[in-house]
Parts: C-alpha cells; sequence; structure tokens
C-alpha cells in the first residue's frame, strides 16, 4: 500500500494494463522540461521530476500519482546513461561514483528457483526461494553453478512429484504443488548436495508475509486454501521462531520481507535475534521513500 503509483491506462485494451498515459507523460511533460539540464546531475533532476513536475503526496511521501512511478522511473535510468555517457565512464562506474561506492564488487546472483505465494497456483504460502553462489570466485563460475543446481532441482522435483511438477511460476522458478514451506527448503538442500556444491551454494527467501497477514494481526499458511479453516494462521511469535529453525536446519542467509510491512515489532525482535548471521531485507516494509 505504500507503493509509489505504477501509471497504467485501464479500459478494456490491454485489459486496463497498457501504459499510453505514462508514455505520453514522458513525451509531453518530463522530456521538454529537462530539455538543456545537465544529465550528470541526477539527484537533482530525479527531485525535480518528483516534486516539481508530478508534486503529488500522500501521508507517507511523495507518491507520483500524475506522471506515474514507471514513467519517472524509466526517464531517470534514461538521464543515468546519459549521464555516463557525456563523462565518457562505464555506466557501473558513474552509478558507482552518485552511491559513493569507490570498491567495486559484483554481486552475488540470486537465482529464484521455487516459486509460491501470488506468483503461483500451488499452496505453497511463501513467495520466493533462491540460491546464491557464495563460494564462485568469479561472475561466470556463480552463474555455471545456479544453473547445474536448477537443472538438478528440477530433476529431483520430477522424481518427487511427477513431470507436471516442474511447471513454473511467474518468475521462472519451479511451482510444485506442495504446502509446506520446509519442503520447498529441502527440495533446494537436495538439489544443492546432488550438485557437489554444499557450503558453497546458499539459500535465500522472499516471504512476502504482507501477502498473508490479515486483520486479526496472525499470518495465514494456507491463505490460497479456497475452503480456509484458519488452522494455519499463526502469530508473529510464532512466524520469527520458524524462520529461526529454518535458519538452524538449512544454509539460510537472507530473508526478505519476513513479516507484514507493518510489523516493526516482529521485525526488530527477529533481527535481534538472528540479524548477525542472517540478512533481513525489506522491500514492501521500504519500497518508496516517506518524507
Amino acid at each position: 500500500i505504500y507503493e509509489a503509483l505504477e501509471l497504467r491506462d485501464g479500459g478494456s485494451d490491454y485489459l486496463g494494463k497498457g501504459v499510453s498515459k505514462a508514455v505520453n507523460n514522458v513525451n509531453a511533460i518530463i522530456a521538454p522540461a529537462l530539455i538543456g539540464k545537465n544529465p550528470t546531475e541526477q539527484t537533482a533532476i530525479d527531485n525535480f521530476m518528483v516534486q516539481t513536475l508530478d508534486g503529488t503526496q500522500n501521508e507517507w511521501g511523495w507518491c507520483k500519482q500524475k506522471l506515474g512511478a514507471n514513467a519517472i522511473l524509466a526517464v531517470s535510468l534514461a538521464v543515468c546513461k546519459a549521464g555516463a555517457a557525456s563523462l565518457n565512464i562505464p555506466l557501473y562506474k558513474h552509478i558507482a561514483n552518485l552511491a559513493g561506492n569507490k570498491k567495486l564488487v559484483l554481486p552475488v546472483p540470486a537465482f529464484n528457483v521455487i516459486n509460491g505465494g501470488s506468483h503461483a497456483g500451488n499452496k505453497l504460502a511463501m513467495q520466493e526461494f533462491m540460491i546464491l553462489p557464495v563460494g564462485a570466485s568469479s561472475f561466470k563460475e556463480a552463474m555455471k553453478m545456479g544453473v547445474e543446481v536448477y537443472h538438478h532441482l528440477k530433476a529431483v522435483i520430477k522424481k518427487k512429484y511427477g513431470q507436471d511438477a516442474t511447471n513454473v511460476g511467474d518468475e521462472g522458478g519451479f511451482a510444485p504443488n506442495i504446502q509446506e514451506n520446509e519442503e520447498g527448503l529441502e527440495l533446494l538442500k537436495a538439489a544443492i548436495e546432488k550438485a557437489g556444491y554444499t557450503g558453497k551454494v546458499v539459500i535465500g527467501m522472499d516471504v512476502a508475509a504482507s501477502e498473508f497477514y490479515g486483520s486479526d494481526k496472525r499470518y495465514d499458511l494456507n491463505f490460497k486454501e479456497e475452503n480456509n479453516d484458519g488452522k494455519q494462521k499463526i502469530s508473529g511469535e510464532e512466524l520469527k521462531d520458524l524462520y529461526k529453525s529454518f535458519v538452524s536446519k538449512y544454509p539460510i542467509v537472507s530473508i526478505e520481507d519476513p513479516f507484514d510491512q507493518d510489523d516493526w515489532e516482529h521485525y526488530f525482535k527477529l533481527t535481534n535475534e538472528i540479524g548477525a548471521q542472517v540478512q533481513i531485507v525489506g522491500d514492501d516494509l521500504l519500497v518508496t521513500n516517506p518524507k
């Protein structure tokens, strides 16, 4: 609910998902206003687009409801590329300079290999199960390791659940019809072992817990079941302890959106209890900067 507006056309064309309004905002409003500005002044241009050209705010901050976050972001990316070109430096160096980063290191890729939540038609509540080749000596080797684990995972899933279970979700990960989140972790553990990368490939999760957090302030691990009896609803405290049990059994190094975006109490508790060993990531928690 805190995300900036992604402007769509509505209506019947493209089932309402068209972006001609956003494109028109770029061509008719944003582009003319930016002509003549220095593309290396990224922050100034971004602020100008958000605060002056758009100017819309809600109780949480700038919300981009007039021009659309998709229009503003697209232009911001174009400005960034133009800035790098004008300075005659690679884009990654320009971005690093803007961020004040002096040590340049390629990130470890995170492969989203099992899908659940709103991204898949299975019963799995938690949205993404990822593998991270932290033991690779190069990005090329990391890609090789990730691909090999992915194919071993496909074989493990096919053998255990059948060919249909290797269908994929919205983000390309496998979507076997399992319900227990720990079962997903077991599948990853088995695939990593079969690939011979135990200790070199670890696990990350994007839980997207806001998707199954109810008005009763409980988390429903069976939220996709039509005839839900509510027996799998758990408290934030119980969910926190579930994560801790996962971390004790599996090589988990990162958990994204473990709680609802407003469940500050349990974010604090989880970070305090396991934050030194596991990266706690905010997506829904942080999406758009407030004022």
